[in-house]
Order: C-alpha cells, then sequence, then structure tokens
C-alpha cells in the first residue's frame, strides 16, 4: 500500500472511533487524529493508539496450524483448508448437519458475519450457529424491540447526548470502556444538564455524576420500578403522550405500584431521598435520557430490567421525542452490525425474523436456495457451547475467545476439548484457538476493507490501509475455500464489496434496510445511519449515486438517495399500530442469591487498558503496563474480615469454581459486593466463577452478580498464568 494517510476506524469498541493510519518504510503504522469523524473528533484511547501493535508478525499468526501429535505445527492453506472440510464432512456424514456448530463474534465486519450466516446455512446446514455478542447487549435488544417494535443501540446519534436536560447512566462505566465518549457527558454538564449514574461501584464514571445511585448487583429492576412508583405518585406521568402513542400502561402502572420506596430501599440500599432526587432530576427538564450498559443487561432478568427503564421513559414522554429517548450503548465494535445480519441463532439479514414466512422468501432468493432448504432458529451461544461435545460434535469458531469470555468457564473449556473437531480463525493464537485441531491466521481491522455499524446505527466503512503478511488471509477467503471444498462453488466472494452488495439486496425491506448505502456513500459521507432504503426507482442493488445514465433512461432525474435515519420513532413506533408497548414487570431475585455458604455478591466488568477477552490487548506493551493482570475489588470492611491486605492474594469462589487474584481495596464499593475484570485466563479467570442462568427471552447469562465467598491464600498460589500473557 501507498505511504499516504488512510482514513479508518478503531477495531475495538462500538464507538468506532475515526483515526488515520500510516504506513510507514520500517514496517510500523502510524496512528494520528482524524478529527472529521464526528463521535470522537481526533480524540483517542489509549487501546485505540496503540491498536497497530498486534498487526506486528511478532504478536500474532502468520501460517496456518495443524494438530500433529498433540502438536500445533505450521502446514499450508491447502492443507489446513482440507482438514477442516473433511473435518466437519465426517461429522455432517456421522451425526447429521445440526452436529455441526459456528461460533461467529461482535467484532467481525457485516460482510464476514452476513457470510458466516449464509456459509452455516447453506453451505453446512446447521441451525447452530451463535456469537459472542449474545453475552452483550443481547437483552437491550430484545427489550427494544419488545417496546418499540425495533431494536438498534441508539436511536440518536451521540451528539444528542448534550443537549438534553437529564441522563440517567445505568450499569455503564464508559470513562473505562469507551473513554472518549466521556465529553458528551462533560459538556452535558457543562449545558446545564444533570448526570445520574446507577452502579454499585464508584467507578471513574461515577465520580462525574450529580448523583450517584450504588444499588445491590441484581437489584436494577427494582430500582427501575421504584422510580416509575414515584412518577405516578407525585403526577409526573405525561398522560397525554402515554394516551396518544402507547399502549399497555395500566397493567404496568399497576406492577410498578407494587413497588413502594421503602420495599425498593430494602432490596436495593438506595435510600428513599436518593430515589426521590433521582425522579425530580430526571423529570424536571424537557429533555431527559436513559442509557444502559452491561450492568442491567447481564442478567438473568435482563430483558424485564431494560423493560422497566424503557418504561420510565414511556410513562414521562422520553421516548420518540426530540434529544429524549432510551438507548443501549453497545459494547462490541461491530455489536450492532453483528446481530442484524444472520450470525445470531434466529435472524436472517436485515434483522428479520428466521421464523417469518416471508423473510426466509427473501433472503432465500437472494440467495438462490429454496426456502424450505433453510434450517430453523438453533441454540442460543450459551446452550450451544454447553451442547459441545454431545450433540455437537464439531465446531468453527471465527472472531471470537470463549474459552476466556464465557460464563462457567471452565466448563466451556472442558465442553471445547471433548470436540471431535475444533477450527479457529483468528489473528492471534488465543487461549480457544491453543485448543483447535486447525487454526486459521486471518487478516485484521487495517489490512482490509469492510463495513461496522456502531451503538449510534452509524454504518461505516473501514479502509484497508497496507498489505498482511504473507501467509495470511481474510475470513471471507477462509469460507469461499471451505465452501468449495464442501460442494459449493459460488456464492462465497472473497471481495468484501461485492459481499456488501449482496448484503444490501438481503436486507432491502427489513428492519434493519442498507440497501440505499454503498461503499461509496460511506466514503462520501462519513458513515450512514440505517434504516436507509434504496430510493422508489433505482434498480435492485442499485446505487442511484453511482455513475452512469439514472434509471429509466436518459432525460430522466435519478431517484435521490435517502439520507439515512438518525433519529427513530419521530413520528411512530416500528410497531403495527405505531405505538410503543409497555411491558408489565415485577422484580425477582438474582439466580443464585447470597447464603451462609457463598455470603458476597460477584459483579464483572472491564478495565479501560484491556479490551474483552484481552487476546489481543494482552499482546501490547503499553497496555499491559497500565493492566498488568487481574484483581479483586473489595471494601476496606470486607477486607478486614478476611484479614486482606492491598495486593494479598485472595481466592473468590462459587459454586463453579475458584479463581485467585490481589485484592485491591477501596471504599468505592458496596461491603456485600466484589468486582473482577473478565480479561485474563487462568488463575484469575473470572468468568470460572459466573453463573450461567439465561434470561428467558434473550438467552443471556447472568455474569453481572453470582454468590461468592472469599478466602486469604498464600502467595504461592499467584501463579504464573494470573499474570499477564504476552506475545
Amino acid at each position: 500500500m501507498q505511504n499516504s494517510a488512510t482514513p479508518t476506524h478503531c477495531p475495538y469498541c462500538a464507538l468506532q472511533c475515526g483515526m488515520n493510519l500510516t504506513p510507514s518504510a520500517d514496517g510500523t503504522v502510524e496512528v494520528s487524529e482524524r478529527t472529521d469523524f464526528p463521535v470522537n473528533r481526533g480524540a483517542l484511547c489509549g487501546k485505540g493508539r496503540t491498536a497497530p501493535a498486534v498487526l506486528s508478525s511478532r504478536v500474532r499468526l502468520t501460517s496456518p496450524l495443524v494438530r500433529s501429535g498433540g502438536t500445533l505445527a505450521p502446514a499450508s492453506w491447502d492443507e489446513a483448508l482440507d482438514r477442516v472440510a473433511e473435518g466437519l464432512t465426517r461429522t455432517r456424514a456421522g451425526h447429521g448437519p445440526d452436529a455441526v456448530g459456528v461460533f461467529g463474534g461482535g467484532g467481525l465486519t457485516n460482510e464476514k458475519a452476513y457470510a458466516l450466516g449464509k456459509f452455516a446455512r447453506i453451505v453446512l446446514g446447521t441451525s447452530q450457529i451463535d456469537y459472542n455478542g449474545r453475552f452483550c447487549m443481547s437483552s437491550a435488544a430484545a427489550a427494544g424491540t419488545r417496546a418499540f417494535g425495533l431494536d438498534r443501540g441508539l436511536p440518536f446519534p451521540l451528539e444528542d447526548v448534550p443537549r438534553t436536560g437529564c441522563v440517567i447512566l445505568v450499569g455503564s462505566n464508559l470513562a473505562e470502556t469507551m473513554p472518549p465518549s466521556l465529553r458528551f457527558l462533560t459538556e452535558l454538564r457543562e449545558n446545564g444538564g444533570t448526570l445520574v449514574v446507577v452502579d454499585p461501584r464508584r467507578t471513574r464514571t461515577a465520580e462525574h455524576a450529580d448523583l450517584h445511585l450504588a444499588p445491590r448487583p441484581g437489584t436494577d429492576l427494582a430500582l427501575a420500578l421504584g422510580l416509575l412508583h414515584l412518577v405516578v405518585a407525585e403526577g409526573r406521568v405525561d398522560e397525554e403522550y402515554v394516551r396518544e402513542r402507547t399502549a399497555g400502561w395500566e397493567e404496568a402502572r399497576a406492577a410498578a405500584m407494587a413497588h413502594w420506596p421503602e420495599y425498593v430501599e430494602r432490596i436495593t440500599g438506595v435510600s428513599v431521598p436518593q430515589l426521590r432526587e433521582a425522579v425530580r432530576l430526571f423529570c424536571e427538564p424537557e429533555h431527559a435520557m436513559v442509557l444502559t450498559a452491561r450492568g442491567p443487561e447481564q442478567q438473568s432478568k435482563g430483558t424485564d430490567t431494560v423493560g422497566a427503564w424503557i418504561n420510565l421513559c414511556l410513562a414521562t414522554g422520553r421516548a420518540g421525542r426530540p434529544l429524549s429517548g432510551y438507548g443501549c450503548l453497545t459494547g462490541q465494535g461491530n455489536g450492532q452490525g453483528g446481530r442484524e445480519h444472520g450470525q445470531k441463532a434466529d435472524q436472517l439479514p436485515g434483522y428479520r425474523k428466521l421464523t417469518d414466512p416471508a423473510a426466509r422468501r427473501h433472503v432465500a432468493g437472494v440467495w438462490g436456495v429454496d426456502p424450505d432448504t433453510l434450517p430453523g432458529p438453533g441454540r442460543s451461544a450459551y446452550e450451544l457451547l454447553d451442547a459441545l461435545g454431545t450433540d455437537i460434535r464439531s465446531l468453527l469458531v471465527m472472531g471470537s475467545n470463549p474459552v476466556v469470555s464465557a460464563p462457567r468457564a471452565a466448563h466451556v473449556e472442558e465442553r471445547l476439548r471433548s470436540l471431535d473437531f475444533l477450527a479457529v480463525c483468528d489473528v492471534v493464537l488465543s487461549e480457544t484457538a491453543a485448543l483447535a485441531d486447525v487454526v486459521l491466521p486471518v487478516t485484521q481491522w487495517a489490512e482490509e476493507n469492510g463495513t461496522t455499524t456502531s451503538l449510534e446505527g452509524r454504518v461505516l466503512l473501514r479502509r484497508q490501509a497496507l498489505t498482511p503478511p504473507e501467509g495470511v488471509r481474510s475470513d471471507l477467503h477462509v469460507l469461499h475455500g471451505l465452501a468449495a471444498r464442501l460442494g459449493v462453488e459460488k456464492g462465497f466472494p472473497t471481495d468484501p464489496e461485492e459481499v456488501f452488495e449482496e448484503l444490501r439486496r438481503a436486507s432491502a425491506g427489513g428492519p434493519a434496510d442498507y440497501s440505499g448505502i454503498t461503499y461509496r456513500r460511506l466514503a462520501e459521507e462519513n458513515g450512514v445511519f440505517w434504516p436507509c432504503p434504496a430510493p422508489t426507482g433505482a434498480p435492485e442493488g442499485g446505487d442511484a449515486a453511482s455513475d452512469g445514465p439514472p434509471p429509466g433512461g436518459p432525460g430522466r432525474e435519478a431517484p435521490a438517495p435517502h439520507p439515512g435515519t438518525p433519529r427513530l420513532f419521530l413520528d411512530r413506533f416500528a410497531t403495527e399500530d405505531g405505538r410503543a408497548r409497555f411491558v408489565p414487570v415485577s422484580h425477582r431475585p438474582v439466580a443464585e442469591e447470597p447464603d451462609d455458604e457463598y455470603p458476597v455478591l460477584l459483579t464483572t466488568g472491564r478495565v479501560v487498558a484491556q479490551y474483552q477477552s484481552g487476546a489481543q490487548t494482552r499482546r501490547v506493551a503499553e497496555l499491559n503496563a497500565a493492566a498488568p493482570g487481574p484483581f479483586v475489588e473489595l471494601h476496606p470492611r470486607l477486607a478486614a474480615r478476611l484479614g486482606a491486605a492491598e495486593g494479598d492474594p485472595v481466592a473468590v469462589v462459587s459454586r463453579r469454581g475458584r479463581a485467585v487474584a490481589p485484592a485491591r481495596i477501596t471504599a468505592g464499593i458496596r461491603p456485600d459486593t466484589v468486582f473482577m475484570p473478565f480479561h485474563w485466563p487462568g488463575e484469575g479467570r473470572a468468568n470460572t466463577l459466573t453463573n450461567p442462568a439465561l434470561d428467558p427471552v434473550s438467552r443471556m447469562p447472568e455474569f453481572k452478580a453470582c454468590a461468592v465467598r472469599l478466602e486469604a491464600v498464600g502467595t504461592s498460589e499467584i501463579t504464573e498464568t494470573t499474570k499477564t500473557t504476552g506475545p
């Protein structure tokens, strides 16, 4: 590639911050500010600034690996792909197509997610496909769809946040998880607005709040219901809005009125005066928003919990109006697009339902297959992983590291080891890849073109800035090669733009309609918000902004392109009658309450210098210096009872296993709660402890609350596996 700056986007979180990449003569890549992108205006966190470090051949895979005699050894691409095809074919022949599973990732581009879902359903013929985004924002997606008829992380651009009057931020530490976004909250307060943060820890984000509510983990549902009770009791319901734009209010109202403030105080630990102050701050300004993240969502009642916060917005007229609304702060880089185009167990491209006959006909028509041949919905992510080695005998993993990221991780690791065959496509030798029979080294964000969809619903173009190392191929090449070996010669192109053109046709008319979006538009317009249908009169899959004569011949103007939809629901919601739906919900306890044997609650999350399972960020020296390993955050009173000092090794034990890490003592956490970040494998692996109890609607595991006990241990129990896993 030429040594000039290429405008592109960060590979990490769902902000998808803009950046420029410039290759140097020595093979390194320089990151520079890109001030034209409105989300970050040039600002980058440490992860974004150091992202090119993982491009180095010193830390990444540059050759396929094939297991021989128990050891992974370099192999040619033909040998590796042949082995994968043989393994999948052998399983299908012996046990049927549903004995083959596919596990994708929320970091895959839209093109890869689309191709992976198509590959699973028409090449493998399996229903058993899901992805790690199920562990991220699936409860918010389910609740949003239930209430509004459509899920898009934010139904408005981030630029609206500083202009509202109050933001209630529930279960998000965005100062660490997506630092460039903190400026929107800073500007909110500079403009006279207020910030309410709901979190059991006094995080860096909570330090910026006008009001910090610290509920017991797993009680966010009761908290939201208590606030809605007060809204009703204090006469703050927007009766006209409720009457004209919603349905189901009476049932939801009755459910909320059973959660009187003193009862909610006993459940949550949040005082009645704090509850009343939160209602005042939220209701007094003309505009207000509720933004949720993993805190309320990663619960066995996450859908109902998010639904309760949506009910609060609806009762106060705070949805479908300018500068107001409910939004989800999507986590993974393409967490939004990743759930729209077919790698989720129950969905087809365009956010269509796999059980909808019309959706099946449309997508099957684009794919050139009989709709009756498309399999039905399969297992959700954890259920798929739990079935490995029994119902599912072979697995293809693309862009995920469940050995570290899945709940009850030791069990998931055991299930992976029990497979007849495991193939993993990854950039690095992750903990999951290390268990594989075949590992396929794939290109990274800076080495390929492709699109992602940010937390705003803004579709973006990542541009190739440099040539990948010899021996590395894209995930699209992998699917193309496997499809050919499995008897499907056409339909899996390796050019991302060609895949996107087919995705446009497959999504046309669906809830997430990308048919009016092209690579050219994305480059020229700095992204386009979906839904963006193709203009009436444009040819199917055509580009009204492309060169050449206008549709219909000379003398006729080309139809104007759809501008995209930055703000949803201003006129009507995406339900059949255009009304938002209240859903009556009631508090229920977490799946595993503390008891005499396990008296403390564990909650988990992220730190600023690491990302997700850490497979990439743990290979960056600067990030490891800032966050070298796991820790157990606990209150001084809890530490005193344990006899633990700062830095002492502490064992955290649940019904699923045991983790050991140094103590970090702070008054910024509840005395009945401990916190562990989940980025590390080995003895410090937080997800060894977490509970896979599933939300009945979203199938989200309960990462955010499980019962544990603490034990003081000797320093010898801190093994090398709890320290940074580097190159």
